[in-house]
């Protein structure tokens, strides 16, 4: 079986390599066995913190329609029952955003649900 020379390939993955863990500290950023370890682990936190991303930003916004609600009188909790209540069905990111960029309307929405 002939040998195979696999130059052109090995530098591409090294160099590939190399430029994923640009900006890494110490060795992680230029030592192969380093920047692999660092890359696989970066990898594995990126992916955990896309969810952990939407569970902290849901709790933003449960926490700007509480501090906004508190304003007329209801708890966040009870704000939500109204909601479910009345059938009225936007979701808690479109309220809060309102809640910092259109609070005549939602003001007008608690006004609704309050009766």
């Amino acid at each position: 079986m002939p040998r195979v020379k696999r130059g052109t390939s090995h530098v591409k993955s090294r160099k590939n390599l190399l430029k994923d863990v640009k900006g890494y500290k110490w060795g992680r950023k230029k030592l192969i066995k380093l920047a692999k370890t660092a890359r696989t682990l970066a990898g594995a936190h990126s992916y955990v913190d896309r969810n952990k991303k939407k569970r902290d930003m849901r709790a933003l916004w449960q926490i700007r329609l509480n501090a906004f609600v508190r304003e007329y009188g209801l708890s966040y909790s009870k704000f939500i029952g109204l909601l479910k209540a009345n059938n009225i069905l936007l979701d808690r990111k479109v309220l809060a955003e309102m809640a910092i960029s259109n609070k005549p309307v939602l003001a007008k929405i608690i006004e609704k649900i309050k009766k």
